[in-house]
Formats: C-alpha cells, sequence, structure tokens
C-alpha cells in the first residue's frame, strides 16, 4: 500500500513529465525562432498552473501552506531573472540559433528538475539535523545578494568556467552547429556539437544560481514538498519567460536591485528566526513589493529605441 505523501510525490512528478512532454512533443515539436508574443503566452499558462495548483494546496492544506508555496514560488522567480540574463549571454556568447534555444532550454530545465530535487533534500536533511546551518545559509545569501549587486555583466565568460573547459578539453568537439542534434557524426566518430556544449553551460549556471535560491526558499518553510513544488513551477514557467525577457532585456533593469534585496530580506529572514520570526504573509507581503517596486522602477525608464521596436513585434 502507497501512503498519501508518497501517492501525492507520485502524482505530483507525472504530472509534470506530462506537461514536458505536451510541451515538447505536441506544442513545440518543430525548432522555430520563439516570439515575445508566444512567449508571455505560455507564460501566462504556466503562472496560472501555478496558481491552480496553490489552490489545491490550499483547500488540501490549508491557508499557511498555500502562503508559504506562493512565498517560494515568488521568491524562485525573482531569483530566476538573473538566471535568464545569463541564459542569455551564454546563447549570445555561443551564437546559438534562435531556432534551437527552445531545445537547449527544454533539455536544461528537465535536468534542473532531477538537481533541484538533490539539492532540496539535501538541505531540508542537514537543517533538521545540524539547526545552526541555517544561520549559514542565511550568511551565504546576504553575501551573495552584496555581491550580485555589485557585479558588472562584462564579468561573464563561459569559457573561464572550469566545468566547461574540462569538458572541451574531455568529449571531441565540432565547430559548427548541426541543426538541432547534440551529438553528431563526423568521420566515422560520435562528437558533441556546440550545443551540448551550450547544455553544459546551461546547466553549470543553474546548478550555480539554485545555491542561492533553495536556500532562500528554505528560508520560508521546510516542508519538502512544498519547497519542491514551487521550486518546480518557478523553473518550468522560467524558459518561456526568458524569450519575453531576451527579446526585450533593457526593460527591466532594476530587477536585478530588487533580487538583491530579496537575497537579503531571507538571508535576514534565516538569521533571525529564533529571535523575530517572521509569518509567512508578511515574507510573501515583503518579497511582492519588492517585486512590484522594481518592475515598476524599470518601466518609469524611457523605453530604449532598440527595444521599443522589439516590444512592438
Amino acid at each position: 500500500m502507497i501512503d498519501d505523501t508518497a501517492l501525492l510525490w507520485i502524482l505530483f512528478n507525472a504530472l509534470v513529465l506530462l506537461l514536458l512532454a505536451l510541451d515538447l512533443g505536441v506544442f513545440h515539436r518543430g525548432s522555430h525562432r520563439v516570439s515575445i508574443r508566444e512567449s508571455l503566452i505560455w507564460s501566462v499558462v504556466w503562472t496560472a498552473l501555478a496558481l491552480a495548483f496553490n489552490l489545491g494546496i490550499f483547500l488540501w492544506h490549508g491557508y499557511d501552506t498555500a502562503l508559504e508555496f506562493m512565498a517560494g514560488y515568488m521568491i524562485e522567480r525573482a531569483l530566476s531573472v538573473d538566471n535568464l540574463f545569463v541564459f542569455l549571454m551564454i546563447f549570445t556568447y555561443f551564437r546559438v540559433p534562435e531556432d534551437h534555444q527552445y531545445k537547449v532550454l527544454f533539455w536544461g530545465i528537465l535536468v534542473a528538475l532531477v538537481m533541484r530535487g538533490i539539492f532540496i533534500a539535501t538541505g531540508i536533511t542537514l537543517i533538521s539535523h545540524f539547526d545552526w546551518l541555517i544561520y549559514i545559509f542565511g550568511a551565504f545569501l546576504i553575501i551573495t545578494g552584496i555581491k550580485i549587486a555589485r557585479q558588472k555583466e562584462d564579468e561573464f565568460c563561459p569559457d573561464r568556467n572550469p566545468l566547461v573547459r574540462l569538458f572541451r578539453r574531455l568529449v571531441p568537439t565540432t565547430d559548427q552547429y548541426h541543426g538541432g542534434r547534440f551529438i553528431t557524426g563526423k568521420s566515422g566518430a560520435r562528437m558533441a556539437t556546440p550545443l551540448l556544449l551550450v547544455l553544459v553551460a546551461v546547466e553549470v549556471t543553474d546548478l550555480i544560481f539554485a545555491m542561492d535560491s533553495i536556500p532562500a526558499v528554505l528560508a520560508i518553510t521546510l516542508d519538502p514538498f512544498v519547497v519542491y513544488t514551487s521550486n518546480v513551477f518557478a523553473i518550468l514557467g522560467l524558459r518561456a519567460l526568458y524569450f519575453a525577457l531576451a527579446g526585450c532585456a533593457q526593460i527591466f533593469c532594476y530587477l536585478n536591485r530588487g533580487v538583491t534585496l530579496i537575497l537579503i530580506f531571507v538571508g535576514s529572514k534565516m538569521m533571525l528566526s529564533e529571535v523575530l520570526p517572521i509569518p509567512p504573509a508578511l515574507a510573501l507581503g515583503v518579497v511582492a513589493a519588492i517585486l512590484l517596486l522594481s518592475i515598476l522602477a524599470s518601466l518609469a525608464r524611457p523605453l530604449p529605441s532598440t527595444c521599443h521596436d522589439q516590444h512592438l513585434r
């Protein structure tokens, strides 16, 4: 017999696999350039699915758990914005054809689901056995927030990443793209295409960002199902949102500062959890307010002409 908790996990992961199969196998079977309009539509669809799931949590587990899910979901979505801009820089750096960017993000997010599940299980287990680790995570988030605020865009270079350099050294790689293939045959040998190298770079980037985002969600709740599901729904909508931001990356110029404030806030929440516990409703309100102010401040700036042209497409 399977208990209710195990059944819930099985049903949720089956639902995610079904959604991903429909996404790639039906709605995006052929490689094509994703327009801003299509990107926004799919972003709304994934957001609606997350809200519907949160309604189910509310009906099943009550108000507090639903608030924890929404706070975790919003934190993950906010922190994902920086991740999206790094994806944009990776695709630009490696000159990935627009027709194949969606495929890279699809497989990248599929692997990310597995990695984040491992990260979440590890993080919750460690905190459950070593309470003092919550202060380490909190300090780490505050330091990361300050680091992001001081970081410059021109510091990014995928070739400097040790794992990307190791991949190039160990795996024979072609210099040219071969359609949407990750592996191709050349002179009777199997070789990786640059698209596979880009996928590795995307995975490494997500792994680095998961080290920030997962401790941030753990500041809200230690319920593994809430932490995992909020992460999953946030990154499922990440791919769709990417193409909207990539089409007009300069519009949301202050979101980076919003991410900094969110990291510092949740890091402080973790460090003050014993002295000044912050309820989920208040944490959700603070995160939502930071996001809203960041978006409004970004929209208040004059729209660059190049971005305005893309926005009209």
